[in-house]
């Protein structure tokens, strides 16, 4: 699959690191037990089972009839017998075999002594114990009870160390509890963001000067959601918060919640809510509350009423606690559509704070956060950087940073430069490069014909971002990709450039087309984007004459541009004969943007041959060198331009 153009990706950020924190004063500590009670359970059981084991191996004691017995005395074989007052003879063979018999009450042993003493046998007598015959059974059945019971009452103690404090600690909130001195994040740690800043700054004075707003009879907010794709920094920036009013901060996750057992979410959100009136003024915060504050009433498997029991104790603590006591309760999440209504009304939270992903100064700000503690060389500009990483989050930011960094510790250099920083946004981007080049000669000539249109198409086009690389060089499931760097960050899509956008997505499988006469698999990505936008473009957009200005959106401006809706084939808002329609239309902006691409490339067939014979031999060539191979050619300047 050949990869030319990608869209401006737009997700999440985290602007800067935590600083530093102590660890809160610990509790005194419990005294541990001596360290041979552990030990003294597997040392009984080792000891019973040697025994029983030694016992398996005693010699074994067979039964003889009696007129058996006295078989074996006549042909002399008894060695010993001991005779109990009730006839019961056990002895020895001189075999070394052990037997029992019994003499028969109506014979008695008449004869017997007298036979025994003929064949040298010994003789003893003893008398039988009325208790021994039923303490070895008894002792048998107890002893394995015993030792099943000992077992289950260690595991239990086991199992309540495990709990930090048995049954009754189930219960309790697993928050973790940062004391006033600990939190070291301040506004200044963050990166841009500064409307965000300014925005929740409110939340910090109410908590510094709670009666300000009590003069006027204000009511500082309750509570604040911030909104955001992940990574965006919404913990960081909770964080700060918490720093610069220097008040407790009291961290939880949602799932922390929600456990098997019947009542324990709601018991920790009381907890919870216990922990922050015993330390108040202080800060809630729950990350990721969309896995307990989901929408009630709907259809899940299991655990939905044990959840709906944690949605219900939190809207009850949020409209219990007193608002003077300044307790804040600060709560992130990136799906605030799955959230239940009663959690967004006014009173419960009163602020919802948008924590977009950054812009290009902002990206120039995180970049320079992330990039302490690395040695950078003098080429690198942050500015390049930061215009070539649209859509990235802080997060991307920092393991863009760090993919560099792996890269030049591979190279063996000492300092990150932009070649490294370079590789590493293909690398995220694309994936890992391949350095050998395994195409067949016939493929890496398709290849190269194929990111050449993309090039020439995008240099020629006028609303079309310029072109920054092509390579042939395969990365990931791409065997090639044309790089275009937007000149400046765009928020509006105009209908020029989203038309350019189809003809620059389809130059390659034109390029094809105009060479080789034929297209190949190699489009299929390149397909598929392309009517994904033009989808978009009929659909939501109105830019079709056939449907006029109508938009059938699914997911309002949450859905980006050149996604693909979830579930867009379920629950239409149009009929059949509209989607016929649309149909028609994407199919239409399609193929016209193709015979687009194709007449360009057909206008300027010395510059396509020429560079991809240049990529061919090169793999891969920066922007310049496709507005040098269309200078070179006679006829009119290109309208485009490339980075």
């Amino acid at each position: 699959m050949i990869t030319a153009v990608r869209l401006p990706r737009r997700h999440a950020t985290r602007s800067a690191k935590p600083g530093p924190s102590r660890e809160p004063p610990k509790p005194p500590a419990v005294p541990p037990s001596p360290a041979w009670r552990r030990w003294l359970l597997p040392i009984i059981l080792l000891v019973v089972f040697i025994l029983l084991l030694s016992r398996a191996h005693q010699p074994s004691t067979h039964s003889l009839a009696y007129s058996a017995f006295l078989g074996k005395v006549d042909t002399g074989k008894v060695k010993t017998v001991d005779i109990d007052d009730k006839g019961g003879i056990t002895g020895k063979l001189k075999d070394g075999r052990e037997f029992t018999t019994r003499i028969p009450t109506a014979l008695g042993n008449t004869g017997l002594e007298q036979e025994l003493r003929a064949k040298n046998v010994d003789i003893t007598a003893s008398s039988s114990s009325g208790g021994a015959s039923w303490v070895g059974p008894l002792a048998a059945l107890l002893l394995p009870l015993f030792l099943l019971g000992a077992l289950f009452l260690w595991t239990g103690r086991q199992a309540a160390r495990t709990l930090s404090g048995g049954l009754s600690g189930i219960g309790r909130s697993r928050a973790k509890i940062i004391e006033a001195e600990r939190p070291t994040t301040r506004f200044d740690d963050v990166a841009g963001y500064e409307g965000v800043k300014q925005e929740i700054s409110e939340v910090v004075d109410f908590l510094r000067h709670p009666e300000r707003y009590a003069v006027v009879g204000a009511k500082g907010p309750r509570g604040v959601l911030m909104v955001g794709p992940p990574g965006t920094g919404k913990t960081l920036i909770a964080r700060a918060v918490a720093g610069e009013a220097s008040v407790p901060f009291l961290s939880v996750t949602g799932s922390a919640f929600v456990e098997m057992f019947v009542g324990v979410g709601a018991s920790r959100v009381r907890d919870l809510f216990d922990e922050a009136r015993k330390r108040a003024p202080s800060i809630i915060f729950i990350d990721e509350i969309d896995a307990v504050g989901s929408r009630r009433g709907g259809i899940r498997l299991g655990g939905n009423d044990e959840r709906e029991q944690t949605l219900n104790q939190l809207l009850a603590e949020m409209d219990g606690f007193d608002q003077s006591s300044g307790i804040v309760v600060l709560a992130a999440t990136n799906r605030p559509e799955a959230l239940d209504p009663a959690l967004l009304r006014p009173g419960r939270f009163d602020r919802h704070v948008t924590v977009p992903l950054p812009n290009q100064s902002e990206r120039a700000a995180i970049l320079a956060v992330h990039a302490r503690g690395k040695k950078f060389a003098p080429d690198v500009d942050w500015n390049i950087i930061s215009r070539a990483t649209p859509g990235f989050s802080g997060a991307d930011l920092a393991n863009l940073l760090n993919e560099a960094a792996i890269h030049a510790v591979r190279a063996g250099a000492a300092v990150i430069t932009a070649g490294d920083l370079d590789s590493a946004r293909d690398r995220v981007l694309l994936g890992r490069r391949e350095t050998s080049n395994a195409l067949l000669p016939e493929e890496r000539q398709a290849v190269a014909v194929h990111e050449s249109g993309h090039a020439l198409v995008a240099a020629l086009c006028e609303h079309a971002d310029p072109v920054a690389k092509v390579t042939i060089l395969p990365a990931g499931p791409a065997l090639g990709a044309t790089e275009q760097l937007p000149e400046a960050e765009r928020h509006l899509y105009s209908e020029g450039f989203l038309t350019d956008l189809l003809t620059v997505r389809l130059g390659g499988r034109a390029a094809e087309l105009v060479v080789f006469g034929e297209g190949s698999t190699g489009a299929a990505d390149d397909l598929a984007g392309a009517t994904q936008i033009a989808g978009r473009m009929v659909r939501d957009f109105g830019l079709s004459p056939a449907l006029g200005p109508v938009g059938y959106a699914t997911t309002g401006t949450a859905q980006r541009l050149g996604e693909e809706a979830p579930g867009d084939s379920l629950h239409r808002p149009y009929s059949e004969q509209t989607q016929r329609l649309i149909d028609e239309e994407v199919a239409r902006l399609v193929r016209q943007a193709e015979q687009r691409a194709t007449t360009l490339l057909r206008d300027h067939r010395a510059a396509l041959d020429h560079l991809a014979d240049l990529l061919t031999t090169r793999e891969t060539v920066d922007g310049s060198v496709v507005l040098d191979v269309l200078r070179q050619q006679p006829g009119l300047p290109p309208t485009g331009h490339a980075d």
